[in-house]
């Protein structure tokens, strides 16, 4: 289910510059994430931004939004479809946990660093990241309810879930520990 890195010289300056604004966001959140940070952490010619992203800094962090939210809509499937919600729930404690324990707790989740200080500097962007969330949580509900939950119990566990596992997230990263991620992981499985 873990995505390996593409060598560099295998995807595009578009798609490098993308990744990098996705990780810049997940570590120094909206307002840290920069044309020039992107720029030196991609490794793009500066000519790049100019001609994938012609509207400039929120093109490029509107894109990575969407790229942030399909990657962990991801999470909820398999090749052979949706997976069992105790193993979505697996797979996304696992992906956070390896995330924040490989960047030293300084890395969560892209969206929500839009999400805490884009909203007043980039409106199209904070509005994918509301979109991302609500998408999340409708995903989830769908495979609550695909699993025998009744519909409202899916919707409300699904608001629960993606609720509880973000602000873990930022627990996490706040104590420099996975104890709190692992906490909600448990109880929600508990609760599945």
């Amino acid at each position: 289910m873990k995505a390996t890195p593409m060598p560099r010289g295998k995807i595009s300056s578009r798609e490098r510059m993308v990744n990098s604004a996705v990780k810049l966001l997940a570590t120094r959140g909206a307002a840290g994430t920069t044309i020039d940070g992107v720029l030196a952490d991609s490794a793009a010619p500066r000519g790049s931004v100019y001609h994938h992203f012609p509207g400039g800094r929120e093109e490029l962090i509107t894109a990575a939004a969407r790229v942030a939210g399909q990657r962990m809509s991801a999470f909820l499937q398999s090749d052979d479809g949706p997976l069992h919600p105790r193993e979505a729930l697996a797979h996304l404690g696992e992906f956070f946990r390896s995330l924040l324990t490989t960047s030293d707790y300084r890395t969560g989740c892209p969206l929500v660093g839009l999400t805490v200080d884009g909203s007043d500097q980039m409106p199209a962007a904070s509005e994918i990241a509301r979109e991302v969330f609500i998408g999340w949580q409708e995903q989830y509900r769908d495979l609550l309810a695909a699993h025998d939950v009744p519909q409202p119990r899916a919707a409300t566990l699904a608001t629960l879930t993606v609720a509880a596992i973000e602000g873990a997230v930022i627990l996490a990263r706040a104590q420099r520990s996975t104890a709190p991620l692992d906490d909600v992981i448990a109880e929600l499985t508990a609760q599945l």
